[in-house]
């Protein structure tokens, strides 16, 4: 089943891990860093930390039960989809205080954090795709922290890449299975296997990672239909 491939691993803990990285790396930046480009394109380091800032109105609209409610005061700025707000909500702190926005991320998130553990896995959250277990949705936040991380290039020490990698994988391989893609995937010890439409490909698990949050770089020789079929996070 889907689920055993999560249950080795606690999504609040790794939450916690991810988010103290990203704080770290954050709080030892000069301003030539703040504006050094990332990997999203078009944003810079400041902006990928607007959009995360941006984000816990969201987690927070889930939390409580409004995500009607800040669906309709979106639309009513004009926004529409999730790329829309991503965009609205890094473009509308540009011109705050960097230091700032930095302490609206740290608190907004510490609570998100907070209280998603005290409600546990098992609990159900208000989502834009109807009501889902708060142990689901925060391994979706371990991934896009973990990505964005990356994103920015925060440090990941040596002794923590091997776990991190292995559950990166696993939400990976737990997101194509909930999603029901069209893509067969086998795991073993070293490599991911993946066939689509009959064209097979042999992925190492940074390679499988980096596909299923669509950060796999130029030039990595992979078949359209397999990178499209593994695209499944951020």
């Amino acid at each position: 089943m889907a689920d055993d491939l999560l249950k080795d691993f606690n999504p609040f803990d790794i939450f916690d891990a991810e988010a103290a990285r990203l704080d770290r790396f954050f709080s030892g930046l000069d301003e030539a860093g703040w504006q050094r480009p990332s990997r999203c394109a078009g944003w810079s380091v400041r902006d990928v930390l607007g959009h995360l800032a941006g984000e816990e109105l969201y987690n927070h609209a889930c939390l409580d039960g409004t995500v009607e409610e800040l669906t309709s005061r979106l639309t009513v700025e004009g926004v529409s989809g999730y790329n829309d707000f991503n965009e609205w909500s890094v473009r509308r702190r540009r011109d705050v205080p960097v230091e700032d926005v930095l302490a609206e991320w740290r608190t907004k998130n510490g609570e998100t954090r907070e209280r998603m553990r005290a409600l546990g896995p098992e609990a159900l959250l208000d989502t834009m795709a109807g009501p889902y277990p708060v142990g689901r949705q925060t391994f979706h936040y371990d991934s896009e922290y973990a990505t964005h991380a990356d994103d920015v290039a925060a440090p990941v020490a040596p002794d923590e890449i091997d776990g991190r990698l292995m559950w990166r994988v696993a939400v990976g391989r737990f997101v194509l299975a909930e999603q029901g893609a069209d893509v067969q995937v086998e795991q073993t010890a070293e490599q991911i296997w993946v066939n689509v439409d009959s064209v097979n490909a042999t992925l190492s698990y940074p390679q499988f990672v980096e596909a299923t949050v669509g950060r796999l770089p130029e030039g990595h020789g992979l078949d359209p239909r397999v990178v499209s079929a593994l695209r499944c996070l951020a």
